[in-house]
């Protein structure tokens, strides 16, 4: 089969939107792009994470240095449906534009990024280097696709990278991780008249979010890129009835890292503070259930100039080489990496767009991104030789 008329690559992002892999069910998404690339003579393989998550890896090229290109399969929920125009699983052009959910974050991304290799196997551009697909689960929560994806080395042979995370105004070639923490709170319930009989899970926690906020202080280290690292605690709950002791309460922080204050840091603060707090009475326990570490590379590479390069051919536009207080799969996939490392954030859609009600990106500019990364990554490779 020969290139991909515009109405099929159209078709095949309202494909991917209609699938629902809401922090789930990548596994579809990964049968249909096996099913497409395989149509088009390329075989992808399925790599299964659980019964409905997976991962999916295909290549073209015979030899040479590894552009490893990816993006992620899983969107965010819909949110409350009544409030969207549209109908977020069934994606809706109007005025140019193509609504519905992941259209921005990221399916016209991941499906541009498929697309491109069909286009340059069809055309035979490929000529040195190859081209490896990682299309990965989980990316909206934990990281766990791209986790597995490094855990299996298939980024031990890659030379450069790409990631078509909504970034059509901007290049982004390094940005701040991102942790999430839970401390929960054993207490003992009682009688609001009789607190001695218990003990209010609730108090141990308040002072720990306190100390907390309070040491951050001295973290006063900022990175020249990615700016200081920033500190938040975001939930807080506990107890069910105003007239008893609760006897469990938790809380939740985020936390954006940079490399001079980094996640292991980060935990060593916070076990330290929970030392410090504890007594002989409360039972606090600490979960870091999401860490992923900061991206840092220089951006001063080819991969950055040629993707300016092609913006201003594609789109016409002169764009920025930035960094981004956002996170990406390249925090699990480059932590072997090192600060000279090609890495950019790339693709169609603007980030202001993601997790939006009535979510959209402009078709001509996910049209655009499949020809700009048609010519693109062929013409990176063999610029390596």
């Amino acid at each position: 089969m020969g290139k991909l008329t515009d109405t099929e690559i159209v078709n095949i992002l309202s494909d991917l939107v209609r699938i629902k892999s809401v922090n789930d069910n990548e596994i579809e998404v990964c049968h249909y792009l096996q099913d497409l690339l395989a149509a088009h003579n390329i075989p992808a393989q399925i790599i299964k994470l659980s019964e409905t998550r997976a991962n999916l890896v295909a290549e073209i090229g015979e030899h040479g240095p590894v552009l490893a290109i990816s993006g992620h399969m899983d969107v965010v929920s819909e949110g409350d449906i009544s409030k969207w125009h549209y109908d977020p699983f069934v994606m809706t052009e109007v005025d140019g534009k193509l609504y519905g959910r992941g259209t921005a974050d990221m399916k016209s991304g991941l499906a541009a990024l498929v697309i491109s290799m069909i286009q340059i196997q069809a055309a035979g551009t490929l000529n040195y280097g190859k081209i490896r697909l990682l299309a990965t689960a989980g990316e909206e929560i934990v990281g766990e696709g791209a986790k597995a994806f490094h855990q299996q080395g298939y980024m031990d042979d890659v030379s450069a990278l790409i990631i078509a995370e909504p970034s059509e105004d901007r290049i982004i070639y390094a940005h701040k991780g991102s942790m999430d923490i839970r401390v929960t709170s054993k207490g003992k319930a009682a009688h609001s008249s009789m607190p001695h009989l218990g003990f209010n899970a609730i108090k141990p926690l308040i002072k720990f979010v306190y100390t907390v906020d309070e040491g951050f202080k001295d973290f006063t280290q900022t990175n020249s890129l990615l700016g200081p690292p920033i500190l938040n605690a975001t939930i807080f709950k506990g107890g069910n009835q105003v007239n008893s002791l609760p006897e469990h309460a938790e809380t939740e922080f985020n936390i954006r890292t940079i490399p001079e204050h980094d996640n292991n840091q980060f935990i060593s603060y916070f076990k330290r503070i929970l030392q410090q707090v504890e007594s002989t009475e409360s039972q606090l326990v600490m979960d870091t259930y999401m860490s992923r570490p900061p991206v840092f590379t220089t951006g001063d590479n080819s991969l950055v100039q040629i993707a300016q390069t092609f913006a201003m051919k594609y789109l016409n536009t002169k764009l920025e080489a930035q960094a981004s207080p956002g996170v990406t799969d390249a925090a699990d996939l480059l932590v072997d990496k090192d600060e000279q490392f090609p890495f950019i954030m790339f693709g169609p859609g603007n980030v202001s767009q993601a997790h939006q009600v009535d979510e959209h990106v402009d078709k001509a500019i996910y049209l655009s991104f499949v020809k700009l990364f048609s010519e693109m990554f062929p013409t990176y490779l063999q610029n390596l030789k």
